[in-house]
């Protein structure tokens, strides 16, 4: 492959932003990569202390996969990092297999991305039906906030467990260590956080709209901070339960493998990999919405695979694109890669310079602000438009739910998309039908049903249509028999096999078959499949064609 087959096989959209690229551009991108950095500072360590890491593994892959992302991904404002997402995967592999195939499999799932842009199938995750988008969405949701009510309320509790009904049963036991500090930080902390949103709202076409770019959660992370350290107040810190941050860059780091666990990791790494996909183009394409572009998901799913692959390496975690800071980048007038690169080296810069701050960080307020992400992550509205739509759509959408929140997204994943398919193959089957042609709307055929049999099928002759050649066949009594597929859109390798197999049984009735409107992907596979060999004599183009040759057939027997 030479040099300009390869940069148009694996192109990043920088290098095509960059093309009249001037001073103006360059300041606004510094100055949204700036914001998007103090945006992302308190999620990411929120992110990775809810996924059972310490504050810096958010960090880290807010720097690292942030910067991979932006400079070889596919969309121009996207900004890539930890997600809300991944914190019940993360944490689920971090209490079953531990740390070190944590990194193995965010490293395999890497390698997924990599190849899955590879091969040009980032249109496919479009195919993955909303029901079962949302439904995994507000599963997620749900657990993330269930999972915060321990630092909410200050519970005296070693570790949280990864299932809902251990969850469950641990924060009821230990209710009574609750300590009212932390829960009056956290409360206030998420009062900001509404309060400052709405007030962003209402001033966004003002001349102090300003104050919509001011993130909130920087806001309330400082008021909390400021509180507890001014009143003194008994509530847990990063610094008490991590000990702080190290003010260094991020490290290679080789972790001591376990392969006995490892060969486990198949289903973690492909839901990481299949979540990623879907978090990073589901954003890229709001992104596109917002600008007016049109992102290259293959590329992105390409970037996506880097970061995610490199990153686990430095003391990171699973990344992807992320919708919240995403729109921020927008909004600020980030307009190419630069400014998720700036916000990358801002939080870097926060790491070296600032890190023993964040040590007086309180946990309560970290809750909060995951709390708040989470609520604005799910789409609720949806369970309320659900009486709206069909019986299925319904029971996948809360299948996939109750399945995400109970047992596991996989498990949840699989079966919403098992659903899904069976739902589609059945709505596709009953819009495939077959009628009789009638000598009303044929005359040509008139005088003549009791020696022609003439059918018109519709819609996709697919294995979940078959019966329609099935029926025909039961039905056939006639020495002469017709079949229009002229409106029959696709046949699959069932449906030629059926077809086959009608040929076989009207030889063995001596049944004269005549096959109508034979074209396009119809035709092509029965050119594939054989089938066009049997065929031969029996073809006329149309319908009128193939009874004005029945009719022949009968006046004069043996032709």
């Amino acid at each position: 492959m030479n040099w300009p087959q390869a940069t148009h096989f694996f192109r990043p959209r920088l290098l095509d932003s960059l093309a009249g690229y001037n001073r103006q551009r360059l300041t606004q991108d510094i100055g949204a990569g700036i914001t998007v950095g103090v945006v992302a500072l308190p999620l990411a360590m929120a992110f990775a202390i809810a996924s059972g890491l310490k504050p810096e593994a958010g960090l880290f892959t807010a720097i690292i996969a942030g910067f991979l992302i932006s400079a070889l991904g596919g969309s121009r404002v996207q900004i890539g990092g930890p997600a809300g997402a991944f914190i019940v995967i993360v944490y689920g592999i971090v209490e079953r297999y531990g740390l070190a195939n944590l990194i193995l499999a965010t490293a395999m799932s890497g390698v997924l991305l990599f190849l899955m842009g590879l091969f040009r199938l980032g249109s496919l995750v479009r195919f993955i039906p909303v029901s079962v988008v949302i439904g995994f969405t507000n599963g997620i949701a749900v657990l993330i906030m269930l999972s915060q009510v321990k630092d909410l309320m200050g519970l005296k509790i070693q570790a949280m467990p990864a299932d809902f009904f251990s969850m469950l049963n641990v924060l009821g036991q230990n209710l009574h260590t609750a300590n009212l500090a932390a829960l009056l930080v956290a409360l206030g902390s998420l009062s900001l956080l509404v309060g400052w949103m709405r007030l962003g709202r209402r001033l966004e076409n003002t001349a102090y709209r300003w104050v919509s770019l001011v993130p909130g959660s920087i806001i309330a992370l400082l008021f909390a901070t400021l509180a507890c350290l001014g009143l003194s107040l008994p509530v847990e810190t990063i610094g008490s339960k991590f000990g702080g941050i190290p003010a260094v860059m991020p490290s290679f780091q080789w972790p001591a493998f376990s392969w006995d666990s490892a060969r486990f990791l198949l289903m973690p790494t492909l839901t990481l990999a299949l979540l990623g996909a879907i978090e990073s183009l589901l954003c890229a394409r709001i992104a596109d919405g917002m600008i007016g572009d049109r992102h290259n998901p293959n590329q992105e799913l390409m970037a996506q695979g880097v970061a995610n692959f490199v990153t686990p390496f430095f003391g990171g975690m699973p990344a992807t694109g992320t919708i919240a800071r995403t729109i921020t980048n927008i909004k600020s007038g980030g307009s190419s890669p630069i400014s998720g690169m700036v916000h990358a080296l801002t939080l870097l810069a926060v790491v070296l310079l600032a890190a023993p701050l964040a040590g007086h960080v309180p946990l309560a307020a970290l809750a909060a602000i995951l709390l708040f992400v989470a609520w604005n992550m799910g789409e609720w509205r949806e369970f309320l438009l659900l009486r709206h739509y069909r019986l299925p759509y319904r029971a996948t959408l809360l299948a996939v739910f109750f399945l995400t929140v109970v047992f596991d997204l996989t498990v949840a994943v699989e079966v919403g998309l098992i659903t899904a398919c069976l739902t589609f193959i059945y709505r596709i089957s009953s819009l495939s039908r077959s009628e009789p042609v009638s000598g009303l709307e044929h005359p040509g055929l008139a005088g003549h049903e009791a020696q022609i049999q003439a059918w018109r099928l519709y819609g996709a002759l697919f294995f979940g249509a078959v019966k329609l050649i099935e029926d025909i066949e039961d039905k056939t009594h006639t020495p002469v028999l017709v079949l229009d597929l002229k409106n029959v859109i696709y046949v699959d390798s069932s449906g030629a096999d059926a077809l086959m197999n009608l040929i076989d049984t009207c030889r063995k009735k001596e049944v004269q078959l005549i096959i109508c409107g034979l074209f396009h992907q119809p035709l092509d596979i029965a050119g594939r499949s054989g089938l066009l060999e049997h065929l031969e004599g029996r073809l006329e183009p149309d319908l009128p064609a193939g009874l004005q040759r029945a009719v022949s057939l009968v006046m004069r027997p043996g032709q």
